[in-house]
């Protein structure tokens, strides 16, 4: 019987769909739980920002040491620990009482994470090479399909049932998400037997890995890229006329934009990236993500800027697929658990630091001119890949004609 990878990519597509769909429900309401919950009235943004900062803190911090765990127990269990974890860690969050003990359960969610990149490094080290692009292109659709409905459930469901008890229904998605890994997935390729390695050897074999390395690299430059907006938007909204009534409605649709893009057009950027190779679809998800951010000068209506949105989601689609099949082409399979850990470590670290960038530079400059500074970024980026590229191809040529 052949292995069903095809069974392992849908299952855990399911599965990422309701991990990321429980961890972006709680993000409408989490201001709003900190101030009428947990009686914070002064400094409220503080304490916001701090509870969904330190839990990626904390996630990159300890990344690299779940990795280590999958490649030497499996994929599969790491899954499974962090599903079942995380199920606990959001049923804690319905019963703290101060933000403080809300800070302790932010941490511990960071630090029981890692759903997202075991499930990806099981689909990439038990997918046949030839359907690796394809498998990952569909992956990266789960997590923003998820995001897409997250927030209109927590949104809705805190508004009839309360904050408490949409913790509470965020436990019961996130449950799902670890009982269908624990009956549907199916593992190959690792080696219980073998000794377990060390985070720090990890980390030198991981540094020694120069492609490895780069990726990681374009990684937190593309993270931090798609964070930096993220406490600009529903201000930008604003500046283009909506009401203040309405601005965090529309902002949520220009989110889903992107979002809907994305859902639609990575899979095909996965089959195109196995043709032209993943470099080459990488770079030109970077200089179309690029372009989009340059033209928001000459976009100055709500409706303009979502459809650029839109149209930017669909070239940036191929940006995070390229990145995975990339890390999966630099690595042995043996070391690919402990290669995604890094990955969601780098991850991790733009997502915290993309916010305060951004909100640093609102704070500075005006917010188009941030769009046109996160432009310059990826284009730049495109363009070093690019060069680096043709830096190896004319090496290679010259060692050819040496030979």
């Amino acid at each position: 019987m052949a292995f069903p990878w095809k069974r392992n990519l849908y299952v855990l597509w399911t599965g990422v769909f309701f991990c990321s769909m429980a961890y972006s429900m709680v993000i409408p309401f989490m201001s709003l739980f900190i101030a009428h919950d947990l009686g914070v009235k002064e400094n409220l943004t503080v304490w916001s920002g701090f509870a969904f900062g330190i839990t990626f803190l904390a996630g990159a911090l300890i990344a690299p040491y779940w990795g280590s765990l999958s490649d030497k127990y499996g994929r599969k269990p790491m899954l499974l620990r962090s599903g079942f974890s995380l199920c606990a860690v959001y049923i804690l969050n319905s019963f703290v009482q101060d933000p403080y003990q809300l800070i302790a359960v932010r941490i511990l969610s960071g630090l029981l994470a890692g759903y997202v990149p075991s499930a990806i490094a099981l689909v990439a080290t038990n997918t046949p090479e030839k359907h690796v692009g394809f498998s990952l292109g569909i992956m990266s659709t789960a997590g923003a399909a998820g995001g897409i409905i997250g927030p209109m459930i927590g949104g809705s469901l805190s508004k009839f049932i309360g904050y408490r008890e949409s913790f509470l229904a965020a436990g019961a998605v996130v449950l799902l998400s670890a009982l269908i890994a624990w009956i549907f997935v199916k593992e190959e390729n690792y080696d219980r037997n073998r000794a377990r390695s060390h985070v720090q050897d990890d980390l030198k074999e991981a540094s020694a890995n120069r492609p490895l390395m780069n990726n990681l690299v374009v990684v937190l430059i593309v993270t931090t890229s798609v964070m930096v907006l993220e406490p600009l938007l529903s201000l930008y909204v604003l500046n283009l006329g909506a009401s203040t009534a309405n601005a965090s409605f529309s902002s949520g649709i220009i989110f889903s934009a992107v979002g809907i893009s994305t859902v639609l057009a990575a899979p095909f950027w996965g089959k195109i990236g196995e043709r032209i190779g993943y470099r080459n679809t990488l770079i030109i998800g970077l200089i179309g993500g690029g372009i989009g951010n340059f033209l928001q000068l000459f976009f100055h209506s709500l409706v303009g800027f979502g459809v650029l949105r839109f149209v930017y989601g669909l070239f940036f689609a191929a940006v995070f697929p390229a990145l995975n099949a990339l890390i999966v082409q630099a690595t042995k399979p043996e070391f690919r658990g402990r290669a995604f850990s890094l990955n969601q470590s780098s991850s991790q670290l733009g997502n915290m630091a993309g916010p305060v960038i951004g909100g640093v530079l609102g704070s500075w400059i005006s917010i188009p001119h941030v769009f046109v500074l996160n432009g310059i970024l990826l284009s730049l980026t495109a363009f070093t890949l690019q060069f680096n590229l043709k830096g190896r191809r004319a090496n290679k040529a010259s060692e050819d004609i040496r030979v």
